[in-house]
């Protein structure tokens, strides 16, 4: 697939690339390039691979799924400006 340079200039605009005339024929090259690499990809013969996010065969460990309430509510509250009665205080901003 040969890219002119019209192709090109219009690929650089959707992009949102400034792209000087000059550099347009060599862009142009460098993308030949790339979609010909491209192309023999499609000769390997990929039927019967899985699928895959990463090279290494790896599970994430997983704990069990628990709802607690922390058991830190005193160390949390000291952090805070105002508290009272076990909750955090704010000044009123509705009049």
């Amino acid at each position: 697939m040969a890219l002119d340079k019209a192709t090109v200039a219009h690929i650089a605009r959707l992009a949102r690339l400034r792209v000087e005339d000059k550099d347009l024929e060599p862009m142009a090259r460098e993308l030949d390039g790339i979609l010909a690499w491209i192309e023999q990809l499609n000769e390997v013969d990929t039927s019967g691979v899985e699928p895959m996010a990463s090279v290494v065969d790896a599970r994430l460990p997983r704990r069990k799924d628990e709802v607690i309430d922390g058991g830190q509510a005193e160390k949390i509250l000291a952090n805070a400006t105002g508290a009272a009665h076990g909750f955090f205080t704010v000044p009123k901003v509705v009049e």
